[in-house]
């Protein structure tokens, strides 16, 4: 069974940082894609930044290119994000999931399967 753990989300200031793990279980494979979403108040859910992490390549939401960065330990099968620069229109419940995307599918979120339960981001300016 495949389970999805966040932490890391908290209150910050703009300008500040903020680290988001999510660390997974049951979960793997060559071509399997790992994914940061957020969804802010009254808005749809967006793709911020996706790896496949055997393969190592990354994926990232023109409005985080820069500023945000995701990783991923394989030894302890966990999910990063390290957000810098942050703005208060970052502010969003941030979730991470798993799924099998086409790589320009990245930031569909029907392709992913499993979810976790999300953690909130708050930037006051």
């Amino acid at each position: 069974q495949v389970q999805l753990v966040e932490s890391g989300g908290g209150s910050v200031q703009a300008g500040g940082s903020l680290r988001l793990s999510c660390t997974a279980s049951g979960y793997g494979g060559s071509s399997s894609f790992m994914a940061w979403f957020r969804q802010a108040p009254g808005k749809e859910r967006e793709g911020v930044a996706a790896t496949r992490p055997l393969a190592g390549d990354t994926y990232y939401a023109d409005s985080v290119k820069g500023r945000f960065t995701i990783s991923h330990d394989n030894a302890k099968n966990t999910l990063y994000l390290q957000m810098d620069s942050l703005k208060p229109e970052d502010s969003a419940v941030y979730s991470c999931a798993a799924g099998l995307p086409s790589y320009w599918h990245w930031s569909a979120q029907d392709h992913y399967k499993f979810w976790g339960q999300g953690t909130q981001v708050t930037v006051s300016s």
